[in-house]
């Protein structure tokens, strides 16, 4: 588990003209709730906070939220980016147990060479690069890792092909698919046309005139 500390200010005023007044100043408007206390308004530094969602675990990286004299144990969420810069423009800090049981977004990384490239010819796709998981705070996995080496061109990698982890629950369609080695448009016309070329004289897809 990747823990890290960040300092908020409380006090800030709400509404967009303030808002963007803080961002001009390099930080970055939150709010923090949860375990049935009041929200409340807060503001992070945005070097800080980006500092803070840049370990390996990312943003579920759990946080040591300092406001003032409290800290309180949270996980960034609902956060909200700029269109083009991507910058953080808003974000949830959820108050959290070490107990508690969470919803995460984990990274699928894939692992090997498969041979529906190397042999095949095929190209691999990603459909999806991340999944959806239930499980305790303390055991949300920095990524879900997944040997693609034995994959054959029109084969595919679907959630329920990804790794048992203990106490860790998929929420995605076990159906959907994560990768996928595809045939180039190139390979396929190749494919059918020497299948149409291995049609003898006379047989039922032969489009040919026979005697």
């Amino acid at each position: 588990m990747s823990e890290v500390t960040l300092r908020a200010e409380t006090g800030r005023t709400t509404g967009t003209r303030p808002s963007r007044r803080l961002r001009r100043q390099g930080k970055v408007p939150a709010t923090l709730y949860g375990h049935d206390t009041d929200a409340v308004s807060v503001a992070v530094d945005a070097r800080e906070l980006r500092t803070a969602l840049s370990t390996d675990a990312g943003i579920n990286a759990v946080i040591r939220l300092r406001v003032g004299k409290e800290t309180h144990t949270s996980l960034a969420r609902q956060l909200q980016r700029h269109p083009t810069r991507g910058d953080i423009i808003h974000l949830d800090f959820v108050k959290i147990a070490l107990t508690d049981r969470v919803d995460a977004v984990v990274h699928v990384e894939l692992i090997g060479d498969p041979v529906g490239v190397t042999e095949d010819g095929g190209i691999v796709e990603t459909v999806a690069n991340t999944v959806n998981v239930h499980t305790l705070v303390t055991a949300i996995p920095e990524s879900i890792q997944i040997d693609i080496s034995d994959l054959r061109a029109g084969q595919s990698v679907r959630v329920a092909d990804l790794p048992a982890l203990g106490g860790v629950d998929y929420l995605d369609d076990p159906g959907q698919p994560i990768v996928t080695i595809s045939l180039p448009a190139a390979a396929l016309v190749e494919e059918e046309e020497h299948e149409e070329g291995d049609l003898e004289p006379g047989d039922p897809d032969d489009t040919g005139v026979t005697a």
